[in-house]
């Protein structure tokens, strides 16, 4: 509820709006059939006064046509009001999913993250829909249909509590087992959304393995396990529903049964029965609707407590609150590891060990290690997408940690080993770290990046469109892009992930040739499983199982760095094999 109070706080104007409307309409819905009781009752009495009842016939138009307003208008302002909230918790969840380090993203898990988003907020905002206009209601249709009924009858009125306590309470028991229920649910559709999502994505890997029949066996154990709990609720829905329905039904066999009895005493006029069974009518109707949506608040519930778990969740890596310390201005050690170790949280041995080296302006430091050497771990570092255990990175002589994370990655240009591009036009792409670029700008990073010949030819050249994730691009294509975008930025410090290995050989050392002028201010990092890649290096720091055990120049690992040498002679003997 405090997730729901939160957002609705900004709109509260427009929710007295709309629960104004509510009132206005249920209050005019119990009038009309008070007005026409007094209509039947004044054209059955002896001596009828048909000026009186012209004036209750329009007094009941007047009343039809304000409750048929206060309908519509509470219908729309409603809907804003949802929508607005819906959308404020939507914004403020994904931006602090953007807050969200790599091992936070991880223990939450993409999927989860995903319906959180989508599924969760969208029940939380129907759930919110359906309280105003059919769970607020019902006190208030209580209390006036009840004050109504006692006035024309005490026996009807006792009878009609009677019948709406009786359904009050089933509705509160059959809640009560269905809540554990729909947290149930709402696991069984994060596993759903992760069965789902690995079978799309891989696809292919499914296919090569001629794993389909056995995937759809593990979907289709998935879609069972939801849909057996949802016919559980669903029972649940029948009973109330069975039960509401013969209660209505009860109490007009009461009325009925009763009424007659009551209008030869003298409590009530024959008119009075149809204004009873419809206060009782409305009233149960907006009972069975308060129920079908009291049987899915244990499901919103669950809902905004999955979403003010994220929106709680303290994130690992955050900015500190004390002042921010300034960076030296020209420093030429743009980047620095002092003494730097790091170990995964739910890890018992270190992934890096005892790091130190300096990334200096206008010189390119490479990284090169067997795989799971923890050289990508390093990116992540400089990036602070993962917080150092032991020892500092410093960047422009100041401790990264000391420094806002905008601020910090507004000087870095990362480009990793999966490329990665957005939905749009390459223009859009290329632009995503630097807005004001211009399209000469973006023409001469294409150039550098061994780009521009095939952007040329295509018709659209920069506003030619690209899928989600540059499906429609080869791999060297969206490599290429990448790292135009990269240099489009012009950052202080450029951190190349293994981002060379989608490109041939000749197209990696036309790249890295353009490369060196055109980032002869800044430093700049390569982490690299080719050493033809990295031959021409101002400094390489060869890792083996996240340690050091080399630092140099290609010559002089070649002599000092067995580790190196070993790396160097296979990949040339696999290239004389090659050829």
């Amino acid at each position: 509820m405090k997730l729901i109070l939160r957002f609705l706080k900004p709109h509260w104007k427009l929710c007295l709006i709309t629960i104004l409307f509510v009132i206005v309409d249920v209050v005019g819905a119990l009038i009309i059939p008070t007005f026409a009781a007094d209509m039947l009752n004044q054209g059955t009495a002896a001596g009828a006064d048909f000026s009186a009842l012209v004036n209750t016939c329009v007094k009941m138009l007047a009343a039809a046509l304000i409750s048929g307003v206060a309908t519509i208008l509470g219908a729309y302002t409603c809907s804003d009001l949802t929508s607005k909230v819906g959308a404020d918790i939507r914004s403020s969840l994904y931006k602090k999913t953007l807050r969200l380090s790599g091992a936070d993203f991880r223990s939450f898990g993409t999927a989860s993250v995903t319906t959180r988003t989508v599924s969760d907020i969208t029940n939380i905002q129907f759930a919110l829909l359906s309280c105003f206009q059919m769970l607020f209601p019902v006190p208030v249709i209580f209390v006036v249909s009840l004050v109504l009924t006692f006035q024309k009858d005490i026996l009807m009125g006792v009878i009609l509590l009677g019948i709406l306590l009786i359904i009050a309470i089933v509705a509160g028991i059959i809640m009560k087992s269905t809540a554990p229920m729909f947290r149930k649910l709402q696991k069984k559709l994060d596993t759903m959304s992760k069965v789902l999502l690995e079978n799309i994505t891989g696809v292919r890997v499914i296919r090569a393995f001629d794993k389909e029949s056995s995937e759809e066996q593990r979907l289709n154990t998935e879609f069972s396990d939801y849909a057996g709990t949802a016919i559980k609720v669903n029972k649940r829905f029948a009973i109330l529903d069975s039960i509401s329905n013969f209660a209505i039904n009860m109490f007009i066999i009461l009325v009925y049964t009763f009424s007659g009895f009551r209008i030869t005493a003298g409590h009530f006029q024959i008119g009075d029965i149809t204004a009873i069974i419809e206060y009782a009518m409305l009233s149960l109707f907006f009972l069975m609707m308060a129920q079908m949506v009291i049987l899915t608040l244990p499901r919103a519930l669950e809902c905004c407590n999955r979403v003010s778990e994220m929106m709680n969740f303290s994130p690992t890596i955050a900015d500190r609150k004390n002042k921010w310390a300034e960076e030296k201005e020209n420093c030429q050690d743009v980047l620095t590891f002092k003494k730097v170790s790091f170990r995964f949280a739910d890890a018992d041995e270190y992934t890096l060990k005892n790091l130190n080296f300096t990334c200096r302006r206008g010189e390119t430091t490479a990284i090169i290690g067997g795989t799971g050497s923890g050289k990508s771990t390093v990116a992540s570092l400089m990036m602070r997408f993962n917080e150092v255990t032991d020892g500092v990175v410093l960047l422009n002589g100041v401790d990264i940690r000391e420094m806002p994370q905008s601020q910090l990655r507004e000087r870095l240009s990362f480009v990793q080993q999966r490329a990665w591009l957005f939905s749009g036009t390459i223009a859009e792409n290329l632009r995503y770290g630097n807005s004001e670029a211009t399209d000469e700008q973006l023409w001469h990073a294409l150039s550098i990046a061994q780009a521009k010949d095939f952007v040329e030819a295509l018709p659209d050249k920069l506003e030619s469109f690209v899928a989600q994730g540059g499906t429609n691009f080869s791999g060297g294509q969206k490599q290429r892009l990448s790292i135009a975008r990269a240099l489009v930025k012009r950052p202080e410090l450029y951190i190349f992930d293994d981002s060379f290995s989608a490109l041939d050989f000749k197209t990696d050392a036309a790249l890295r040739k353009a490369l060196i002028p055109e980032t002869k201010d800044a430093a700049v990092v390569i982490i690299a499983q080719r050493i033809s890649t990295i031959l021409h290096a101002d400094s390489i720091i060869v890792l083996h199982e996240g340690e050091p055990v080399g630092i140099g120049k290609h010559e002089e690992l070649l002599t000092n760095s067995p580790i190196y040498k070993e790396i160097y002679d296979s990949q040339t003997k696999e290239a004389s094999e090659h050829e």
